[in-house]
């Protein structure tokens, strides 16, 4: 297995003036969901609800990278967590997230599974597939339809993405597909996205009305649930029941 990481240190600027890293998602704090659901823990929430719930873990440890002023709300929210839990502070803040995957891969060893904070929605199978297609590669990165490379939930060489990052950041580059210039790396395109999952697993919540959207929606799955079999695919024109909730 590997190590999961979470990043969290972003500033939530369009939340408001609480962080979303913590903030309630239908009764659970967002980063506690993220992270329940890489320890096969979470809910049994599409996509990937049989894979999230009940199961071994994709993970056999997790990093969080988080700024200093969050780490004790966030040691809160990640009270009682089944597996190990260590953090990788960000020394400089606002350096943007290539920065917060660095810090992580240098408090790691082999291959690190990224997820951004705000992506509550991850599949776990998801995450296994890029693990395990990793195949002597530096880097295993999704691409999106409209072409963007999703690099907050994509699978790292600890060791040679810490030095990419280095490297990109040296250079005065920010962007956080730059250290991929240095890397051997792969690309999971679209079509195999879909036929594992769907690109919902890669959805983020940035405002409050993003956040309650989604609470809907998991309460509306949940209800759904409830009068089936709770690891029941559910089947296309069932969706029209919990209102066009993609798995």
């Amino acid at each position: 297995m590997a190590t999961g990481a979470i990043l969290a240190g972003g500033r939530s600027t369009r939340f408001g003036d609480t962080d979303k890293t913590i903030a309630d998602l239908a009764g659970e704090p967002m980063i506690r969901r993220v992270a329940n659901r890489l320890a096969g823990h979470g809910e049994a929430v599409g996509p990937g609800a049989d894979h999230a719930s009940n199961v071994e873990s994709v993970v056999d440890e997790l990093i969080i990278n988080c700024r200093s002023d969050q780490r004790d709300s966030i040691s809160t929210a990640m009270s009682g967590y089944p597996l190990s839990v260590s953090y990788a502070l960000d020394d400089q803040t606002d350096l943007g997230p290539a920065a917060g995957i660095r810090n992580v891969c240098r408090a790691a060893d082999g291959y690190v599974a990224v997820v951004a904070c705000d992506m509550p929605f991850v599949d776990p199978r998801f995450l296994e597939y890029l693990l395990d297609h990793a195949g002597g590669h530096d880097a295993v990165v999704p691409q999106l339809e409209d072409g963007w490379y999703q690099t907050t939930q994509a699978v790292y060489r600890a060791t040679e993405m810490a030095a990419a990052v280095d490297r990109a950041i040296e250079a005065g580059e920010h962007r956080i597909i730059a250290p991929l210039e240095y890397l051997d790396w792969t690309v999971i395109d679209r079509e195999t996205i879909h036929s594992i999952s769907g690109e919902q697993t890669f959805e983020n919540l940035n405002t409050r009305a993003e956040f309650d959207t989604a609470a809907e929606r998991i309460e509306q799955e949940r209800s759904w649930r409830g009068q089936h079999n709770p690891f029941e695919a559910i089947r296309p024109d069932d969706w029209s029941r919990v209102r066009r909730f993609q798995q």
